[in-house]
């Protein structure tokens, strides 16, 4: 495993990073999780990424029970707010920010943690309040850093014009399938030293080439789930699921499962400090640690850009 800086920061996180998305705490059996998180640790990868409205806040739950016998300096945690919890709170108010803060940090047994990110942009708040109550939890030791996740080149000049701590680290969803923070987000958040913790690598799976166009999804996998599904089932279009196909010979000759060319192919960024992989089985987490530190020759990218776009 490698490892990159985050942003301006002083965190070194890896270059493959574990998610909870959907999975721990919800749609896979506590066994299967915690078999991933420990096989995550045995590869070297030293970054967790959770939010507190995954599983409505069982996923944190889950973390904070298998982490609680690692040191606590032996990794990276991170967490997010905004969306609505089952509660009803939701947003990034002073309040909001200070209360599920405090409610993560219980769920996940630890006093701090090291990034904590606005899950989304909330326009019903003025953005000097978030800054503030965020430069607040900074200053009060419960968490190291500051990030945000899909927000616009124009939310992210706003907060950055804005006094006290400045944010590190962007989340945004970035694929072969996904370039668009390429355009914008990508120069802007090089230029201010945030570093890109990107989601989705996979696309949800599509990329490893397990869906295969005109068949029944496979048994056992996120798109067969009723409780995992619902968000993949909009992707798995017949000429999608084609065009990925296409790049298992590509993968085959330069010895890479589709997974992993698809994880180099992210990591080929020097604006990405890491590609968050969500798994139900310890085998992918492992076959997607096996993605770092690969380097992909020029012509190899423009074969893969070129076989998706389809010229």
């Amino acid at each position: 495993m490698r490892y990159r800086k985050l942003g301006r920061s002083d965190l070194e996180v890896s270059e493959v990073s574990l998610g909870s998305w959907l999975t721990y705490g919800g749609g896979v059996s506590r066994e299967q999780a915690e078999a991933c998180v420990n096989r995550a640790f045995d590869v070297g990868i030293n970054f967790i990424d959770t939010a507190n409205v995954y599983s409505g806040g069982a996923a944190e739950s889950f973390l904070g029970e298998v982490l609680a016998g690692r040191p606590r300096d032996g990794y990276v945690l991170a967490t997010k707010v905004f969306f609505p919890m089952p509660s009803g709170d939701r947003g990034l108010s002073a309040a909001q920010i200070e209360k599920q803060l405090d409610a993560s940090l219980r769920r996940l047994r630890t006093d701090h943690v090291d990034l904590y990110q606005c899950h989304r942009y909330d326009p019903s708040v003025p953005l000097e309040e978030t800054m503030a109550a965020l430069t607040r939890a900074v200053q009060g030791g419960k968490t190291r850093y500051i990030g945000f996740s899909e927000w616009t080149p124009g939310q992210i000049r706003d907060a950055l014009a804005l006094p006290g701590e400045r944010f590190v680290s962007s989340q945004p969803q970035y694929s072969l399938l996904w370039r668009e923070p390429e355009a914008e987000v990508f120069p802007l958040c090089a230029r201010e030293g945030i570093g890109q913790i990107v989601w989705s690598p996979l696309a949800q799976g599509i990329l490893a080439g397990k869906y295969l166009p005109g068949q029944p999804v496979p048994a056992g996998s996120r798109a067969a789930s009723p409780a995992m599904g619902n968000f993949i089932q909009r992707r798995l279009d017949p000429e999608t699921l084609a065009s990925v196909q296409r790049l298992r010979p590509i993968a085959t000759e330069i010895g890479l499962t589709l997974s992993q060319l698809a994880i180099a192919w992210v990591l080929r960024r020097p604006e990405v400090s890491s590609a968050i992989v969500g798994a139900t089985r310890p085998e992918q987490v492992e076959e997607n640690a096996r993605a770092s530190g690969v380097a992909l020759a020029e012509d190899v990218v423009a074969r893969v850009e070129r076989t998706l776009s389809g010229s």
